[in-house]
């Protein structure tokens, strides 16, 4: 049985549809990321579940049971928002066990689960500090160890990062992984930033205006994206995607032949389609597909450049050192898969492979 279950809900503000029919199925202690751009409907879907948006239509349930006419506080399932929500005025224990003051809890109780939860978030020294004292981390460390202390059956994480420098971001994304593996909780994560998701997640949900457009482990969704938005969400820097014509036994850009090394015959001669390359799988060489450069930036370990083939954006990630100046040509051949999607409808079609470069 699924811990949480999403049976075609539907989500109306008036005449506005802001959920179209979400259909989702989450496992028992597992950890699913609700991905998409601002407006896809991912933090509204998160606050119905929590019971702080009412449903239009269709049902949820958690741990088998419906919830959608049960408060927040009857769901058994504990919130950590982006701002903390700490209250200024109480102590970092006070603040992790005032959910159970408030249910009325045995005071010995309170202190024990309030030092496991401080032990496992390293807070223990922290306890008779005020939020005022605590630095951003420590703060959304405390936010978590109010949710622990509740010991809920669903955790629910309101993009919880968001508010934290670039650094900090990385290594709390391993802390809730770690605390994830640790606890075995079942949980949901909402974050516009697919990096967090591909990193954190065991299922990623991507969502569009509304509606899901694929559930997969992280690996599938970056394999095999089943149509054009997901291609181009998941995977940093993005999903190159080149308009061409399938032209015997590979495909032609503009007037750029694109070879395959593998048979195309699944696919139509002269269909239109579009290509999608990643920027790792680009090689460098003396013929093949132009690329006007527009920047070139080193990191180091390797080179990003960015640029047009035949005046469509593209960004090409190489483990080598590149010189490149805004106005050259690069000359650069595919070497990994080639992803084709129908030009019409945006679905997937299959996947090619490049000719060798060797």
């Amino acid at each position: 049985m699924a811990d949480v279950a999403i049976k075609e809900v539907h989500k109306h503000y008036g005449a506005v549809e802001a959920l179209k029919g979400i259909d989702i199925e989450i496992d028992t202690g597992e950890f699913v990321a609700l991905v998409g751009p601002s407006g896809c409907g991912k933090t509204t879907l998160l606050r119905m579940i929590a019971g702080l948006e009412d449903i239009t239509a269709g049902d949820i349930e958690i741990a088998g049971r419906v919830v959608n006419d049960l408060q927040p506080k009857a769901r058994d399932i504990a919130m950590v928002f982006q701002n903390y929500a700490l209250y200024p005025h109480m102590k970092v224990k006070d603040n992790m066990s005032f959910s159970m003051q408030l249910a009325g809890a045995p005071k010995d109780e309170i202190k024990q689960k309030v030092e496991e939860a401080a032990r496992i978030l390293n807070l223990s020294d922290y306890l008779e500090r005020f939020p005022r004292e605590l630095s951003g981390g420590q703060r959304q460390r405390v936010a978590m160890g109010r949710a622990i202390v509740r010991n809920p059956k669903v955790f629910l994480f309101d993009e919880p990062l968001s508010n934290l420098d670039a650094k900090l971001r990385v290594s709390m994304r391993a802390e809730i992984k770690s605390l994830h593996q640790r606890l075995g909780t079942t949980a949901v994560y909402v974050t516009h930033d697919q990096i967090e998701a591909m990193t954190m997640a065991d299922k990623i949900v991507v969502m569009s205006n509304g509606r899901v457009e694929q559930i997969g482990t992280p690996l599938e969704l970056y394999d095999e994206p089943q149509n054009l938005f997901v291609a181009a969400f998941i995977g940093s820097p993005s999903m190159n995607l080149l308009d061409a014509k399938v032209v015997d036994g590979g495909f032609q850009v503009a007037d750029q032949p694109l070879i395959a090394s593998g048979p195309t015959d699944w696919l139509d001669n002269g269909r239109d389609v579009v290509v999608g390359v990643r920027p790792d799988n680009f090689a460098l060489r003396e013929t093949g597909l132009a690329i006007d450069v527009t920047v070139t930036e080193p990191t180091g370990a390797e080179t990003q450049v960015a640029g047009h083939i035949a005046g469509t954006p593209v960004t090409c990630l190489f483990r080598e050192r590149v010189e490149g100046r805004y106005g050259d040509v690069l000359k650069v051949v595919p070497n990994g898969p080639l992803h084709v999607f129908d030009k019409l409808t945006g679905q997937r079609l299959g996947t090619a492979q490049a000719a060798s470069v060797n």
